[in-house]
């Protein structure tokens, strides 16, 4: 864990030590600021520091009070981050990361199984192939519950290089040494089906999705494209501004996301005139989440979308991410959100114009139901 320039502590010590410099009354206002409960956190801490006769770790002591702080909110889509756990989202959100190029699943009980190998990617230059799964990641086993920490044993610094013991389809194991790269991803796969129909896959709402989905989408309407399909099945969301830019090019003049924070200020995005009139359709399923479920909802109550696939969870409030003096970081809800025409997803989720569950058939049961309401 990185080191604390500043502990909790010293960050509000040092904000009563200004309100009382600046002001006469100002532990009355350090007061009514943190009340009786932020005082005694600065209580406990000083005395911890100053009174434990033990051996501890301030960081991670740090991090233990934050975490019970905002698990205590009861709020789902609050959370708290470690500075590492910070500095890794960041990394993620911009699209890019440092890796050797994989998509892994967890269903394996022997380590993680290769779905999918990143074209141009370190592992695909090592060898690696779709279907291998990796059981060790520098001489630590990823078998059982230790495959959920693989991900972070395989990831590291640019450059450095990482051994896996790999497992082939035909069983045999072997070990191959994989240097890490910076690897830009896409979130977005695209292409042409039958009957003039264009999908769209998008994994995430982060840096660039935007302009790469207006991309695929005017790609596709120069091949010819009648009618979209646009797949948000396991996307978990991302930032406000990429959902306004894809709703923004998609839908005609008119409101498209309303916000409304704590103090009960609401501010409203509009969309322009200029849009995609196409008929539509999105693919849902359990794990899709925020904007994703937000896009669902917001096509289909203007009428261009019809939604197929799993309920959903019913997500309504938007985050805000703050670091904090010792590395760390808060990410919790700061606005209620509702669409154009002010409905809140929550408690409710999307309705379904078609529910379809996908089972191990190896069928798209989903899309091709999708497929069939655009046809109607």
């Amino acid at each position: 864990m990185l080191k604390k320039q500043f502990s909790l502590l010293h960050l509000l010590l040092a904000a009563a030590l200004t309100a009382a410099a600046v002001l006469a009354g100002g532990a009355l206002l350090l007061s009514q600021l943190m009340g009786s409960g932020g005082r005694s956190l600065v209580e406990a801490l000083y005395l911890i520091n100053t009174r434990f006769v033990g051996e501890y770790d301030e960081d991670a002591v740090v991090d233990a009070a934050l975490e019970g702080m905002v698990e205590a909110l009861g709020d789902r889509w609050s959370y708290t981050l470690t500075a590492e756990e910070l500095a890794a989202q960041n990394q993620r959100r911009t699209n890019q990361y440092v890796g050797i190029g994989v998509t892994v699943s967890y269903e394996r009980e022997e380590g993680l199984e290769i779905l999918e190998v990143t074209a141009g990617g370190p592992a695909e230059a090592a060898g690696l192939l779709a279907g291998e799964v990796i059981t060790a990641a520098d001489g630590t086993s990823l078998a059982g519950e230790a495959r959920y920490e693989g991900a972070s044993l395989i990831q590291g610094e640019e450059g450095t290089t990482v051994t896996l013991e790999v497992l082939g389809a035909d069983g045999a194991a072997r070990t191959v040494t994989v240097e890490r790269a910076s690897i830009e991803t896409d979130p977005v796969r695209s292409e042409m089906l039958a009957g003039d129909v264009g999908y769209v896959a998008l994994s995430n709402f982060y840096d660039n999705s935007a302009q790469r989905l207006e991309g695929a989408v005017e790609d596709l309407r120069a091949q010819g494209a009648q009618a979209l399909v646009f797949d948000m099945r396991d996307n978990g969301g991302g930032y406000l501004h990429e959902l306004t830019d894809m709703l923004d090019f998609l839908l005609p003049e008119g409101p498209i996301f309303i916000s409304r924070d704590r103090a009960g200020n609401e501010e409203i995005t509009d969309s322009d005139a200029a849009c995609v009139d196409l008929p539509m359709a999105v693919l849902v399923n359990a794990n899709t989440y925020s904007a994703a479920e937000f896009f669902a909802a917001e096509l289909q109550e203007q009428g261009v979308a019809v939604i197929v696939g799993e309920p959903t969870s019913g997500k309504g409030y938007s985050q805000q991410t703050f670091t904090l003096a010792y590395g760390g970081a808060v990410n919790i809800s700061t606005a209620a959100y509702y669409t154009g025409g002010g409905t809140s997803l929550i408690g409710t989720g999307l309705t379904l114009d078609a529910e379809v569950y996908n089972t191990d058939d190896g069928t798209d049961a989903q899309l091709e139901a999708a497929l069939e309401l655009l046809a109607e």
